[in-house]
């Protein structure tokens, strides 16, 4: 990742290209939080099909597969193609939960929840293609970048919470509420996804900032930038980079750049196994009830998504981010007392105990996960700050998976099993 000391002074559109990257951020989390904040409406239509754990499941298990195969071919693809087809399937995924609804008049049948399976396994394919993509490039800017796009993928879930509880309030009472809340929401994602397409493919690759990492990365061997140089007007560097002979690029292999940071990548894998171990199953499934009555799943995922929002940002503040390996460790370490923390809560404590713990929950997620997105790639050159980045998403997507299929062990001697 570069030193900021390095960049020329007349470079403009640092605070416009962190504003983009915080969208492009939201973007790519947006379809996904949809669908789990819109999960109330799924029970209730396909109540036996455990429809929170299934579609995370069909979800990551597609992210899985395309992420590895992706990051083992990263340096030979087009990143701003990549980024462009994510963000265009991402809109076109939205907009087919819309016609899916509208075509099965919310009908709970078996062919309804299959090809709501294969939008979310469209989904899963976005998120691989956008997620490494974007994490790659930002890697070896400034990393005031990669914060702000982790600090977009919490506002998403904040966002799509926000907009969940004020369409359920909306049409609690109306004919048909439980429906039409979702269906303007799922509205909603699908313009936000088209505005980062926009966002992209006309404004990022045009600031004189990004321009200027992008050049630089392009002079250190990184071919993956030719296409975003050619965009940006810079057809020249774009060719030479094209020319580039490989042998002479001086670059860590993937194998050597995995061995130096195994314990960052084990830490961030160990963070998401915790987390979706819990959320967003168990909590839907084994809370129980309480006064908020239909309220309190969706208020508990409002609760985990804003406080990880927030501590997305904190590594932001100057002397509030975490550098240490040892200490990131002790930290993701700890979190595993969260489990039996949940289960006792929600076994023997009320809604208050179960509230605070979600959101820590939710507050050492992203605040551990943007601190070690920021320290990885410091002090390595444009293509292996690329390819780490890359690495880091499979650890990232692979500790989801696992987390989402431990998750099911929450059902054992649960009679809905």
């Amino acid at each position: 990742m570069s030193n900021p000391e390095d960049i020329p002074s007349r470079l403009e559109g640092k605070n416009v290209a962190r504003l983009v990257c915080c969208i492009l951020g939201i973007g790519s989390l947006v379809a996904w939080n949809a669908m789990l904040t819109i999960t109330d409406y799924y029970y209730q239509i396909f109540p036996k099909y455990h429809p929170s754990r299934v579609l995370t499941i069909v979800y990551q298990l597609f992210a899985n597969v395309f992420i590895i195969t992706l990051a083992y071919k990263e340096a030979k693809l087009n990143t701003r193609f990549r980024n462009i087809l994510g963000y265009s399937l991402y809109t076109a995924g939205t907009f087919c939960l819309i016609i899916l609804d509208l075509a099965s008049h919310g009908s709970g049948s078996v062919a309804a929840y299959v090809v709501l399976c294969l939008i979310v396994a469209v989904f899963g394919l976005a998120d691989a293609v956008v997620q490494g993509a974007m994490v790659g490039d930002l890697s070896y800017m400034c990393p005031e970048f990669i914060q702000a796009f982790m600090g977009g993928l919490g506002i998403a879930g904040v966002l799509t919470s926000g907009l969940r509880l004020i369409t359920k309030a909306i049409f609690d009472k109306s004919h048909d509420g439980l429906r039409k809340g979702p269906l303007l929401f799922i509205g909603i994602a699908t313009l936000i996804q088209l505005a980062c397409v926009f966002l992209y493919t006309l404004v990022f690759a045009k600031l004189p900032i990004v321009k200027y990492y992008r050049a630089k990365a392009g002079k250190e061997g990184a071919k993956t930038v030719s296409a975003d140089l050619a965009a940006a007007g810079l057809q020249d560097q774009a060719q030479q980079v094209q020319q580039m002979d490989e042998s002479k690029i001086q670059k860590l292999t993937k194998k050597q750049l995995l061995r130096e940071n195994i314990d960052l990548e084990i830490n961030l894998f160990l963070i998401y196994v915790v987390t979706l171990s819990i959320f967003p199953g168990f909590l839907y499934e084994n809370t129980g009830e309480h006064r908020l009555g239909d309220w309190y799943a969706p208020v508990l995922v409002a609760m985990y998504n804003g406080w990880d929002a927030i501590a997305r940002f904190i590594p932001s503040i100057k002397g509030l981010t975490i550098e240490s390996r040892k200490w990131i460790t002790v930290c993701v370490v700890a979190r595993f007392l969260l489990v039996p923390a949940f289960y006792f809560t929600a076994k023997y404590a009320d809604q208050g105990w179960m509230l605070f713990l979600t959101s820590f929950l939710g507050l050492t997620n992203g605040y551990l996960t943007v601190c070690i997105f920021s320290t990885a790639p410091k002090g390595y050159n444009g293509p292996e700050a690329n390819a780490l980045g890359n690495l880091m998403c499979v650890f990232l997507l692979g500790g989801i998976f696992a987390g989402v299929c431990l998750g099911w062990l929450w059902l054992i001697g649960n009679d809905s099993f």
